[in-house]
């Protein structure tokens, strides 16, 4: 039997305007897609470091949890390490072979203004 980890805390990322996108984003996907992401997420959070198939770095310090929902749908959340804590920072349905560069980049727009205010 292993050793029991206590899990990384999970931050939602929130805008100026106080709104937590990767949060409201899976509400509107609804059971069971947000139970699956939320199951992939957890087991990142118990067993970090997380290899494929679950997740994949993308790059400076930007990470994707990767799952498949009961559609058939193929969903991403990325999200990066600060301070000890998993932040959420954009969710998507992933339409293409490559993750799109705006999605990409708005995580990275994402982790900046993060790292910004809470340093």
């Amino acid at each position: 039997m292993g050793v029991p980890t206590t899990p990384i805390p999970v931050l939602f990322y929130k805008t100026k305007r106080g709104n937590e996108p990767v949060r409201e984003w899976l509400k509107d996907l609804g059971r069971p897609g947000s139970s699956i992401i939320g199951d992939f997420i957890g087991t990142v959070q118990t067993d970090w470091p997380v290899g494929m198939p679950v997740c994949r770095p993308m790059g400076d310090g930007l990470n994707e949890v990767r799952c498949s929902l009961h559609d058939g749908r193929i969903a991403r959340v990325l999200f990066f390490f600060h301070g000890g804590e998993m932040v959420l920072l954009h969710g998507f349905i992933k339409k293409t072979e490559k993750t799109p560069d705006e999605d990409l980049r708005l995580a990275q727009e994402r982790k900046a203004r993060y790292a910004a205010a809470y340093g």
